[in-house]
């Protein structure tokens, strides 16, 4: 093929073996003359991984506001955002705190007063303040609310937690923003390792050592936490640039989605209560070696060639680099049955070679039958995301968000294969990034940085898969896999019936522990014939 694109004049831009084709740049003269060989079986001339509709008008007002409330003595600090041009005006306040405080004596939006006595309904623990168009301040770019209260007696509002605490700022025409609770501490403990049974198992050395984990996303932010392991040693064996096509010394990360994605899985920084080590890390796999593939760019946008090439290198050098688990936190829209797709064509060579291949269900929700590509390929391990309300003690009140992708597939399989924790997941990102430009309300006063998404629910269980290999070298993707779904644990209501169909919740909610402990062999794709797949002899539609 390399040899047809070059007799006709055309400049050859990948060398894509594992499914037995190339990219190349032709004229539609050379095009033509292309496609008219017998060697060219079928040919693609979009490649473009976008929605080819145009993007619907953005008509949110674009305020923002930050995860974190600052207490200090006696007084509170909130930081909002207006990211788009037009000012905004703030209409409606109202808040709430402990009834055991005093009513707030001052609030200042900026350098704004805000008139809290003729403007203001103050019951206890609540104060409600309409203002009219002469008192209303303004927001343009980013500003601090501060609430203060009395000076005496002191207060000391550190010590009272955020979720004690209800903001609500409204700005008119349903535009507003709200203080979520939060958690207690999220720079000194990230919580998914605990909720999902990841740190009791740090603490008894089941962390990922001696396992590699490939992440084809944009790349990597050279941070200690990421470039070393728990014991301080240098654990990023590889970098290939998918786009340029090379292996390189650093695969700069201009997005930032690669180096989150990689933070929830490997993250080496300790776990910290009360200032002492309590045994495990804030990744799930604090000890995985890993392997930086970058296929997406500055926009956190990728090319099939390029993303093709990238599993294919996973694939060429798996054995130099002891590659066991591929993560994909991206989702495409499927456009063709998933056999004819060069991207799952590309991962089930992947999982046929003994790479257990991790997959995002996609942000698409909660409409049926949005599961992205590649997470539509049945094969592979498809993550949709649970979220806990900021709530750790209880899983009452988890459930499914609406943006989680949902089943079936197009070929009736049902995906996602699990759910795992995706709200609100605190990691890093590059310092500049695109991510911190376009959310920098997401970023904590520490600087690390919280997402949401399938994208870290994928994350979380490509960490999973790499202490269950710890503890059994010899799994199979497909034994993975069984384990995983075999010891999910469904959402069931308290008169039995499902929670969730299995097309929005697949098995159900993945546990590290459950599939040390429970989890079966046997029953991964045990009616599918990857192999028959790959050959072209057969086809497998879903049970939907």
């Amino acid at each position: 093929l390399a040899g047809l694109v070059a007799g006709v004049g055309g400049e050859l831009t990948h060398s894509l073996p594992i499914i037995n084709a190339v990219g190349a740049k032709l004229t539609a003269e050379q095009f033509e003359l292309t496609k008219a060989s017998p060697q060219v079986q079928r040919y693609i001339d979009d490649l473009s991984l976008t929605d080819p509709e145009p993007e619907e008008e953005d008509t949110s007002c674009g305020i923002g506001s930050g995860l974190e409330l600052a207490r200090a003595g006696n007084q509170l600090s909130w930081q909002l955002f207006n990211k788009k041009s037009l000012t905004l005006k703030l209409s409606t306040l109202t808040l709430e705190w402990p009834a055991t405080l005093p009513a707030p004596s001052t609030i200042k939006l900026g350098n704004q007063l805000i008139p809290i006595d003729k403007d203001a309904e103050v019951t206890q623990g609540r104060l409600e303040v309409r203002l009219s168009d002469a008192t209303r301040p303004s927001l343009k770019g980013s500003q601090w609310l501060t609430i203060g209260f009395p000076q005496s007696p002191p207060l000391a509002l550190e010590t009272i937690a955020q979720h004690e605490f209800d903001i609500e700022a409204e700005f008119g025409n349903d535009c507003g923003t709200s203080l979520i609770p939060g958690y207690t501490n999220n720079h000194s403990d990230t919580y998914f390792p605990t909720v999902v049974g990841a740190a009791s198992l740090h603490s008894h050395g089941i962390t990922g050592k001696g396992i590699t984990v490939a992440v084809l996303d944009s790349g990597l932010w050279e941070d200690p936490v990421l470039l070393n392991d728990t014991a301080g040693k240098a654990r990023v064996v590889g970098r290939y640039d998918a786009i340029a096509g090379k292996e390189m010394t650093e695969v700069f990360d201009e997005s930032g989605h690669g180096t989150h994605m990689t933070s929830v899985i490997a993250h080496s920084g300790q776990v910290r209560v009360d200032g002492t080590f309590s045994g495990s890390y804030k990744g799930v796999a604090p000890d995985v070696n890993l392997v930086a593939v970058k296929a997406f760019n500055v926009e956190g946008q990728g090319e099939f060639l390029d993303i093709v090439r990238g599993v294919q290198w996973v694939v060429d050098n798996r054995e130099r680099f002891g590659i066991k688990v591929l993560n994909l936190s991206f989702a495409a829209r499927p456009r063709w049955e998933y056999w004819l797709d060069p991207i799952n064509q590309a991962i089930m060579r992947a999982w046929a070679a003994g790479i257990t291949v991790v997959a995002a269900a996609g942000n698409e929700g909660p409409e049926p039958m949005t599961i992205g590509s590649p997470g539509n390929l049945p094969y592979i391990i498809t993550v949709g995301a649970v979220t806990d309300s900021w709530t750790l003690d209880t899983r009452d009140d988890d459930y499914v968000p609406d943006f989680s992708s949902q089943g079936p597939t197009p070929d009736a399989h049902i995906k996602p294969d699990v759910v795992a924790p995706g709200g609100h997941m605190t990691g890093i990102t590059r310092p500049g990034s695109t991510l911190l430009q376009e959310f920098p309300e997401y970023q904590l006063s520490t600087g690390e940085f919280v997402m949401t998404g399938t994208s870290q629910a994928a994350a979380l269980v490509s960490g999973i898969v790499a202490l269950l290999l710890q503890l059994e070298p010899d799994l199979t993707p497909d034994d993975v896999k069984c384990k995983l779904i075999s010891s999910a644990e469904l959402a069931i209501n308290a008169d039995g019936k499902l929670a969730y169909s299995p097309f929005q919740q697949g098995s159900g909610y993945v546990s590290a522990t459950r599939a040390i402990t429970l989890g079966q062999r046997g029953c991964g794709n045990a009616d599918m014939s990857i192999d028959k797949e790959i050959a072209g002899l057969e086809h497998f539609q879903g049970p939907a």
